[in-house]
């Protein structure tokens, strides 16, 4: 009986023993587990600029500082100032960018921003004021020259009465001597400078291919030095009104090619020398010296804010086969 009791205490003793070294490595692997999975973590989750980033999630999580997440109540929650992304917007460092598809989308070098607009600028001003057309001397008195061309080469001028009265009987090998300059016109008023014909008035010329708007835009004389009489036929001419180009902060608004006719504030209506009808027909005149007036809105039909500015006088010296301008000014 003896001998029996002391197996049993033996084999209790054995138990406990093998269930204290199993109950020490079960803590030893759960402990162990637990740290693989504190490590897992810390190298697939990471914060940046507020945000929480995650390898497994589809997106991140903004966490902001010293907050909790909003409960989600079906509402998009209210966005302030410190729940978006520092940087967003280089000029507005704390613009929201909450359902932007535009995200970040601004050029750090370039914005565009509000420049000053002279007065009358806007089609809603130009109407309270008035135009004021002015001509371009400097441009007349550089570019002037003498050119002869067959009356074969003129006809679509010789339509539009660009030509003295002998042209009428001349044949198509005669040639014709003509004294060429440029044109440009600048409307530095507050309102538009627009025909006084309405469009359905307006002329069309097959040679040329566009609308005449008005009878006449301009007149060119050649006037004797001395008595001051014409000694070339002046003709009125009738172009096609256009904005050809405008000073910075203006932009172009009426173009002949898409039938609107028309000066706008702060533009140009520019004619090349080598355009039809820039030009006197100067065939029987003689070598000497003469004033080239040329006038803007000669007949004065459309108001302006002031004519006085309307007329330019050039000294012309012709020798017969050149002219030599010079002394190109305004006058009233």
């Amino acid at each position: 009986m003896e001998s029996c009791g002391r197996f049993l205490l033996l084999c209790l003793c054995i138990c406990c023993s093998f269930l204290t070294v199993v109950s020490q490595l079960n803590a030893e692997s759960e402990g162990d587990r637990r740290a693989q999975q504190v490590g897992a973590r810390v190298r697939t989750r990471w914060t940046h600029n507020g945000r929480a980033f995650q390898l497994l999630s589809p997106g991140s999580e903004f966490v902001a500082p010293g907050r909790t997440e909003p409960k989600l109540s079906g509402t998009e929650p209210n966005t302030s100032a410190s729940d978006v992304m520092v940087g967003d917007d280089p000029y507005d460092h704390y613009k929201s960018i909450r359902n932007n598809p535009y995200y970040n989308y601004y050029d750090s070098y370039y914005r565009h921003r509000n420049t000053f607009r002279h007065h009358g600028y806007g089609t809603r001003y130009f109407q309270h004021g008035l135009p004021d057309l002015v001509l371009d001397p400097y441009m007349i008195q550089v570019s002037t020259y003498v050119q002869r061309v067959s009356m074969y080469s003129l006809r679509c001028a010789a339509e539009e009465k660009c030509l003295s009265s002998s042209a009428a009987h001349a044949h198509d090998y005669d040639t014709r001597v003509l004294l060429r300059f440029p044109q440009r016109v600048k409307n530095q008023g507050t309102a538009d400078f627009l025909p006084i014909r309405p469009r359905y008035t307006w002329e069309w010329h097959n040679c040329h291919q566009h609308y005449h708007s008005m009878d006449e835009f301009c007149h060119y004389d050649l006037l004797d030095s001395n008595t001051q009489k014409k000694v070339a036929e002046g003709h009125k001419a009738s172009f096609c009104l256009e904005d050809t180009s405008c000073d910075p902060g203006y932009y172009r608004r009426y173009a002949c090619t898409s039938h609107t006719q028309g000066l706008s504030p702060g533009c140009y209506d520019t004619y090349g020398a080598d355009i039809d009808c820039q030009w006197i027909d100067i065939t029987e005149v003689q070598p000497g010296k003469y004033f080239l007036k040329i006038t803007v809105n000669p007949s004065q039909q459309i108001s302006e804010s002031d004519f006085s500015n309307n007329v330019v006088r050039c000294d012309v010296h012709y020798t017969g086969n050149h002219a030599h301008v010079s002394g190109c000014v305004m006058s009233s």
